[in-house]
């Protein structure tokens, strides 16, 4: 027989949805102790189904909401995980971010996100203030901290970074095939005739950005294609560095048929810049981008791109700190890429 749940005496916030419920005030209501109390929370007791509904009925009409950070701590965590992106405001990284944020709110814990800037000193410093308030993992996007230190940091809690191969205990890694990728986005605009293709560089010191202009020179050599140094132009993954980029060529009257960029940001900038030198597209130059970010959908014309699952990224690198926080190795496969073309390519007309 379920016994009545007795109702916990009246304290001078009774009635506020703003007051404190107590583990002790369920207790009380549910004539059980607080530890039983407890225990129930935890999925650890060993009690009759009669307590446990008891408890169930104090906890609904209590209003008991438990606390994550005092059941964390009593287990020795804080269900908080540190998340390092590189800039709040990047439409990739925001993609990841709410993956990132599903999947770990799916799990218990809470992310705390924190920019790395693209610096390193600033990475070093958000990685010490989510130390500070004792995060129970890191997850670190396309972090620019050395392997060495990465590692170092993986002996005192887990560690999961995207944008590199590594492989130490405690740590998992995600790398997404850039170099793939960018080969096939080159043999595509290879393969509608285009020969004279400009390649706008991404920041020297990204890892990806080194991988995808391989991608795009290994492309070039397989076909007997040279490779012109003057269609080379360096960007820094901004929209204003792609417009610049294009402008650049047009003025030095570099020919060029077809643009490359390594991500769509600059690939949108690149768009902006032949738009304002009334240069059509696709239909005097092809633009193709890196990311496939929504945005790209709706830019005139619709941008052809390599898609990289950025809210997937973001699952799996979630999913991987919480097998890691389990004690668990993950076993995870990032997609292959995938080239998504649209109207920003065509043909190439140039004899």
């Amino acid at each position: 027989m379920i016994r009545r749940v007795k109702p916990a005496p009246a304290s001078p916030g009774a009635g506020d949805p703003a007051r404190l419920v107590t583990i002790d005030m369920v207790a009380r209501a549910a004539e059980v102790s607080p530890s039983t109390v407890s225990r129930i929370l935890n999925g650890t007791a060993v009690v009759s189904a009669d307590k446990i509904k008891a408890v169930e009925q104090a906890i609904r009409e209590l209003g008991y909401v438990p606390n994550p950070v005092a059941r964390g701590l009593a287990g020795g965590r804080t269900l908080s995980v540190g998340v390092v992106t590189q800039t709040l405001d990047s439409p990739f990284y925001g993609s990841a971010l709410r993956g990132i944020e599903a999947e770990l709110l799916a799990a218990g814990y809470t992310p705390l996100f924190i920019s790395g800037q693209w610096n390193e000193r600033e990475e070093q410093h958000s990685i010490s203030v989510l130390r500070a308030r004792r995060v129970d993992g890191i997850i670190a996007l396309d972090a620019r901290l050395s392997d060495e230190a990465l590692i170092a940091l993986a002996r005192d809690l887990p560690v999961v970074v995207t944008g590199r191969s590594l492989e130490a205990p405690n740590l998992a890694s995600l790398c997404f095939d850039n170099f793939g990728g960018a080969r096939q986005a080159t043999d595509y605009l290879l393969d509608l005739g285009h020969r004279r293709i400009a390649f706008i560089t991404g920041d020297p010191e990204h890892q990806d950005a080194l991988e995808r202009q391989r991608g795009y020179l290994g492309a070039l050599a397989e076909r007997g294609v040279a490779a012109d140094p003057r269609l080379i132009i360096p960007g820094d993954y901004r929209e204003p560095s792609g417009t610049q980029a294009v402008l650049r060529l047009l003025k030095q009257r570099v020919d060029f048929t077809a643009v490359f960029a390594a991500n769509d940001q600059m690939a949108l900038g690149a768009l902006l810049g032949l738009y304002q030198k009334h240069v059509s597209v696709p239909q005097q130059v092809s633009v193709m981008g890196f990311d496939d970010l929504q945005v790209g959908q709706y830019s005139i014309p619709p941008l052809s791109s390599v898609h990289q699952p950025g809210l997937e990224t973001g699952r799996l690198a979630a999913r991987a700190m919480s097998a890691l926080l389990e004690g668990r190795r993950p076993k995870l496969r990032m997609p292959t890429p995938r080239l998504v073309v649209r109207e920003s390519t065509g043909r190439c007309a140039a004899p």
